[in-house]
Parts: structure tokens; sequence; C-alpha cells
């Protein structure tokens, strides 16, 4: 009996020690995984979804680039004002299809030339379609000086001018662009589609509505689309980029710059995306890189014929009925056109 006392007093048996000594292994181990979760999460919040992205393509965005490296990105994401603005216009007429056109801010004739050709459809198979025309700030003025005196008579007699304060240049299409998703995103809560088209090219409203009642109405982003675009390295092109800028020797999927549509729950998306994805000067590849980023493909038009690289003849009408947007040599070449397309018969095919 004594023995049994003093046994009992003095320790615990070898089997209960085994478990004490496993319960804290495993209490150490829950504790380091919490550890190693509480990091990764932390991650995600400083870069979400982009953690997983090629680190070239992650926050900060310029600051391991050379000089001559940073010319090939723009400054956004940055708080870009609107200096002229329709704040009320889209959410009271909620159009199905807004038609977004970035133009120069001097280039008046192509917006009377549009407005004058497929800009005036305003109801097209019953749907409701606006037209704004998205313009930077003139080369010379730092946002200090008055608006351009015809710009804003022009914007108050057709109210249809978006002006922000960034210059407007060929090397800040980009920030044009994203400029349009964030105004789109917060100014047009009821519209189902939006396209951003190019001052010239001949748009098809009729051919563009028909296609977007059978279309997706989430989640979708189609027009002429890129596949295994090749990076140029030539320094003579307009379009190069040098593979210290962008590794890859391919580009993802993406829609050119022409004209391409969206949903308009994409808006924000990209607008969010949009700081994790440094900003290429190249346009419509960086929206591209937008939609790597957050894991959406671009959809393939119903037919290869509905988006062209070169300007319709209508020589027939089949022509007439098949395409929806076309490349011109420039807005004057539109109106020409455009007289053309409406005296072709629309019946025959």
């Amino acid at each position: 009996m004594l023995d049994k006392a003093v046994f009992k007093s003095s320790g615990k048996s070898p089997l209960k020690r085994v478990r004490r000594w496993l319960l804290s292994l495993m209490l150490v181990l829950l504790m380091g995984i919490g550890a190693l979760v509480f990091y990764i999460l932390s991650l995600q919040l400083l870069w979400p979804l982009s953690f997983w992205e090629p680190r070239s393509w992650l926050d900060p965005p310029l600051y391991n680039l050379s000089a001559s490296d940073k010319s090939f990105f723009v400054e956004y994401p940055q708080p870009y004002h609107f200096i002229l603005d329709e704040p009320n216009r889209c959410l009271h007429q909620s159009p199905f299809l807004v038609l977004m056109i970035p133009v120069e801010p001097h280039n008046r004739e192509a917006r009377d030339i549009i407005r004058n050709t497929w800009g005036k459809e305003t109801t097209v198979l019953d749907q409701v379609v606006a037209r704004y025309f998205l313009l930077g700030l003139s080369a010379g003025r730092n946002g200090s000086e008055p608006i351009e005196e015809g710009v804003l008579e022009e914007s108050q007699k057709h109210h249809d001018i978006l002006q922000s304060d960034f210059l407007d240049s060929y090397n800040n299409l980009t920030i044009k662009t994203m400029v349009m998703f964030e105004w789109l995103s917060t100014h047009c809560p009821n519209t189902s589609y939006a396209m951003k088209v190019d001052s010239d090219i001949f748009l098809h409203v009729h051919n563009l509505v028909d296609m977007l009642l059978k279309a997706p109405r989430q989640l979708y982003m189609t027009g002429y689309v890129a596949r295994g675009a090749t990076v140029l390295r030539d320094p003579t092109s307009k379009w190069f980029v040098p593979a210290s800028v962008f590794p890859d020797p391919t580009y993802p999927t993406y829609a050119l710059g022409l004209g391409y549509i969206f949903s308009l729950d994409l808006t924000w998306k990209i607008v969010e995306a949009s700081p994790h994805v440094k900003a290429l000067h190249i346009e419509d590849v960086y929206v591209g890189l937008c939609m790597r980023h957050i894991g959406i493909k671009v959809t393939d038009p119903p037919r290869g014929d509905l988006f062209q690289i070169s300007a319709p003849s209508f020589t027939g009408s089949c022509q007439r009925t098949s395409v929806i947007a076309a490349v011109l040599k420039d807005s004057k070449q539109l109106l020409d056109l455009w007289r053309t397309f409406e005296s072709r018969p629309q019946s025959g095919c």
C-alpha cells in the first residue's frame, strides 16, 4: 500500500507523459500553421490575387526599373478628375448600351462626323443607346488654365463630352481607358454593356445591339480578339516593348483597341485589378493583362467577320449585314462610307 502511494505521488506514468508531450507538439504545430495562414492572408491584403502572378507585374510598379524602362508605363492609378462631366445623364437614361469614344480635344470634326453618322443612333431594336466622347487635356495645359471655350460650348450644346485632367496623348491612352472604366463603374448602374470604340471606326450599331441581345450579361468582353500576339522587339516599331519591361515573348489574349465590348460588371473588376498590374502604355494589351489578373477570358465574337481591320466596301448588301466594326483611314472616310452604307439595300442575304 505504501509503495503504490509513493508512486502515485512521485509522478505520472510513462504513458501519460507521452500523451502530454504529443499534445504539446500538436499545439506547437497548430500555432505554426496559424502563423503561416496569417502571413499568407497578410500578403493577400497587400497584393490580392496577384500574389500568384509573375513578380515583374506586382506592386510597387516602377521603383526597380531603369529610367528608359519607365517610359513604357503611365501614371496610373492616380486620382484623376473630370473637368467636364455628365454626372446624371447615364443614370437617368439607363441605356442598354453606352458607346465611349476616345478622341483628342482639338478634333471637333471627328466628333461632329460621328454625331451625324453611327453616333446619331439613340434607340436600336427598342434598346436605348448612349454616346460619350472622352477627352484629356490639350498639350501644354497643366489643368490650371480654363477649359477651351470651343470644347465648353460643345459640351453645353450636345451633353456628350467627358474631359479629365490628364494630358491627352497617344502614350496616355491607357490612362484614358482606365478613366473610362472608372466613370462607367460609378455613373451607369443600370447599363448592361459598353463599348470602347475609336473615332476612326465604322460602327454598325444595329448589328452590335442585335449581337448583345443574345450575349452573356456578366463577365463578358469581346471584339477583334488577339491570341498569342508577339511582343515587338524592334526599337523602330510604334509598339516596341523591350524584354526588360515585358519578358514574355507573347502577350496574353486581349481584344484589339479599335473597338471592344464589355458587360458593365467588368468595369470595377478591371479598376480593382489595376493597382496590381503595371500600367503598360499599350492600352488594349494592358486591359488584357488586367483581365488575366482577374482570371476572366475574352470571348470570341459569334462570327469572325463581325470585326474587321480594313474598311468595308459595301459593294453588296451582304456585307452590310455582317460587319459590326471596321477600321478606316480616318474619320473623314467615315462620312463618305456612311453615305454609301445608307444608300445600299438591307435585304438580300
